[in-house]
């Protein structure tokens, strides 16, 4: 069995003709992307005037991991239709077939290389591209976007365990809340509320100032009442926390981080859980799909037709648009909350999983 999943020449032959053209693909197409990204942007940039090492270093180098990896799978795709159907065309398939290797043994490098591919993508969703979509994302902010403002009204935000903070209104320019008010739950039954007209953050003393506030205790001998025009107070909440558009924010958390963020809004009562819950399973799923597009890509292209080389690329990339279209889809039902979002961004994997089989079966041996 070993001796059998022993890598030999032809199998590193495939792997380096895999990654190779991998990689091909990547500097080809992100080149176009940089090209039509950078004339779309031409006019902020001239505008704005930030460094030409900031517009480098900061936007490209880190915006080029993000598209990568964004169309890896597409990437991967494209790949195997291109050198299989070469390999098919020039009847490399044939010749290797002819000498004994099975079709079944023939797919061993290609599922090496799909996973190597797919560990560098887990890597590069989880724990790279996040601290560099982070660097990108201010410089867009700075350079390119308009600055945000938090726009939501009548703001209900579990903090910690029994302690429920709500602000009418919050106005991100001076980091202030309207008809602020904390309360306190203890075994389901208030202890304690406080109100306030107005609260503005002090980033010095990192608090929040509460103007022209009562407190409200209720103990067990009554109801205790404390007023007064100013008070400091600690909730647990931040400007930070209204800073940033949730779908951009996750994007700059890595998987750890990711799971804290999850557990947080969970215990806020937030109703974006499901949007990141997607992007959590997503940064399993998608580089799982990997294998998935390579074994249908095989499947496609390692059969001699008279269409070539650009038969099987047409009829490949219809599927893997296909693909993509239902996974965007999906989600959307799990972010509406119709569908859990683990199954939701599972779905597409396993029916594609199912039409790989088939197309393998159906694959000359």
């Amino acid at each position: 069995m070993i001796e059998k999943l022993k890598l030999k020449k032809i199998d590193f032959y495939i792997i380096r003709k895999f990654i190779g053209t991998y990689f091909f693909a990547i500097i080809l197409i992100v080149g176009i992307a940089v090209i039509f990204d950078l004339s779309e942007k031409l006019d902020d940039f001239m505008e704005k005037k930030p460094s030409l090492s900031a517009i480098v270093f900061n936007y490209y180098l880190n915006f080029i991991p993000y598209f990568t990896n964004l169309f890896s799978s597409l990437f991967t795709f494209i790949a195997v239709i291109f050198f299989t159907s070469k390999m098919a065309y020039n009847t490399e398939i044939i010749a290797i077939l002819s000498s004994g290797v099975s079709f079944k043994r023939l797919m061993y490098p290609y599922f090496v290389s799909a996973a190597i591919i797919a560990v560098l993508s887990f890597f590069l969703t989880s724990f790279i591209i996040p601290p560099a979509n982070k660097i990108r994302l201010d410089f867009e902010n700075t350079y390119i976007r308009r600055p945000y403002r938090y726009s939501e009204r009548n703001i209900h935000k579990q903090v910690r365990p029994g302690i429920f903070v709500y602000m009418e209104t919050y106005n991100s320019f001076n980091q202030s809340a309207n008809k602020f008010s904390i309360e306190h739950f203890v075994n389901s039954k208030l202890q304690s509320k406080l109100m306030s007209d107005y609260a503005k953050w002090d980033s010095t003393k990192n608090k929040w100032t509460v103007e022209n506030y009562y407190i409200r205790n209720y103990t067990a001998e009554g109801q205790q009442i404390i007023s007064g025009k100013k008070l400091d107070t600690t909730v647990y909440l931040s400007p930070k926390d209204f800073s940033h558009r949730t779908d951009l924010l996750i994007e700059t958390l890595n998987l750890f981080q990711l799971n804290e963020f999850i557990d947080q809004q969970k215990l806020q009562g937030s109703d974006n859980v499901d949007t990141l819950l997607v992007e959590k399973y997503s940064r399993l799923a998608y580089p799982f799909s990997t294998f998935i597009l390579t074994l249908i890509g095989v499947s496609l292209s390692s059969r001699k037709v008279r269409g070539g080389i650009g038969l099987h690329i047409g009829t490949g990339l219809g599927i893997a648009f296909t693909y993509i279209l239902f996974m965007r889809f999906t989600t959307m039902f799990a972010i509406g909350g119709l569908l859990s979002p683990f199954i939701a961004v599972w779905i597409p994997n396993v029916i594609y999983a199912f039409v790989a089989i088939g197309l393998y079966r159906m694959a000359p041996k």
